[in-house]
């Protein structure tokens, strides 16, 4: 009978809400005892986040990027399917750019069909639009529907596997090599918690990622096939926004989880966790650590802290500085009042000087530790002295 398991899935689906939600939850494929709905701030140290049962783990401020906690950070480890984060953000892209719908329609290749681990189901020659094969990849973590983008994106999967390398070499993923599009275990297939949170903060810069990666029960084929997300913070966790789990023999359990409260955007990576449930505790106490311990920031800088500086040999003597605008920060509550910060540019350039040309800097720091470095730049170009425009200059003057 066509599509058989999609409706042993819908049954399954149907009997898991019937015995009440709060008291289990599919993750990965297994039935798991819930948490409850966090409802209070939980108050976590960092020497209590230094416990979590993770080999590796990071907390990051996905709106500046700044580095709150790490635990082996750049150790090299299999992903398993947080390799989808990837995935789905070149479809993002592809997506952004045009060069591909949601409405578009995807043939299932034979490959893409026997993927096999974490699937839909889908048969050779099955059709589903854009829209439906990324909701399977980020609720159900759905290998075939992976693939299936990957060739449909980038017309093959070695062709799509390239790209996703390509683009991790971009984001500054030093330690990361792709080998897949869905995260099946595969020689030299490897990343780093670090990585991981670089290309999670990425994936959320296209805000329509949440649409799915916080679905937490949907359907697909008229309700045939059931997903319920594997990340199962999306029920259970105040603010979560995602974002992708993995589980392989090789990687054990791993989790990049997102989420935001009162303006602030948390990425918490758990890596090589020996149990699902520890994943989850690990990626929940980062994040509870995250929203106890730290508070926006936002620098300030007057434009009149920044001296005039000369030129030497340029038709203009000086130059008004533009500095770029403040970041947004995290730092310990607390401890805004505290935060330095220092101005360095020179007191004289050589011409000539082009517009935009970087002259100098300030950097803000914390007990020594730096935070943000902004650029002071050039706000007009000064052309170099030389005899033609010192002689067009007089006869400009001249007439005037």
């Amino acid at each position: 009978m066509k599509h058989w398991r999609n409706r042993l899935a819908a049954l399954g689906a149907a009997a898991l809400l019937a015995v009440s939600l709060p008291q289990a939850v599919f993750a990965d494929g297994l039935l798991e005892e819930a948490v409850p709905t966090q409802t209070e701030e939980a108050v976590v140290t960092e020497a209590q986040a230094r416990d979590v049962p993770a080999k590796s783990a990071v907390l990051m401020d996905a709106g500046g990027g700044q580095l709150l906690f790490e635990k082996n950070a750049h150790e090299q480890m299999p992903p398993a399917s947080i390799t989808k984060i990837m995935t789905m953000l070149l479809v993002m892209e592809a997506l952004e750019d045009g060069s591909i719908r949601y409405t578009d329609s995807v043939v299932c290749s034979e490959h893409a069909a026997e993927m096999g681990g974490s699937q839909i189901w889908l048969e050779p020659g099955e059709e589903m639009t854009v829209e439906e094969l990324l909701k399977a990849a980020a609720v159900n973590s759905a290998n075939d529907a992976s693939m299936a983008l990957a060739e449909y994106v980038a017309g093959s999967e070695e062709a799509f596997v390239a790209r996703m390398n390509e683009r991790a070499a971009e984001l500054g993923m030093k330690d990361t090599v792709f080998r897949n599009p869905t995260g099946l275990d595969e020689e030299g297939h490897v990343t780093t918690a670090y990585d991981i949170a670089l290309m999670s903060r990425e994936l959320l810069r296209h805000e329509d990622i949440t649409r799915f990666t916080t679905i937490w029960m949907d359907s697909l084929r008229g309700g045939e096939t059931a997903l319920t997300n594997t990340n199962r913070l999306v029920r259970f966790y105040d603010g979560c926004t995602g974002l992708k789990t993995g589980t392989t023999d090789g990687a054990g359990s791993c989790l990049s989880a997102t989420a935001e409260r009162d303006g602030l955007s948390l990425i918490a990576v758990s890596m090589g966790s020996p149990t699902s449930d520890e994943r989850f505790e690990s990626c929940r106490t980062l994040l509870d650590y995250g929203f106890s311990a730290f508070e926006r920031f936002v620098p300030e800088v007057e434009i009149g802290e920044i001296p005039v500086i000369r030129v030497k040999n340029g038709v203009e003597g000086y130059l008004s500085p533009v500095l770029e605008e403040p970041p947004s920060l995290l730092v310990v509550k607390g401890r805004g009042a505290d935060v330095t910060r220092t101005v360095s540019v020179p007191e004289e350039v050589e011409a000539p000087v082009e517009a935009g040309q970087k002259l100098g800097e300030v950097t803000f720091a914390l007990d020594g530790q730096m935070l943000a470095s902004l650029s002071v730049t050039a706000g007009n170009a000064v052309p170099k002295m030389n005899f033609r425009t010192a002689l067009g200059l007089l006869l400009e003057a001249l007439f005037r």
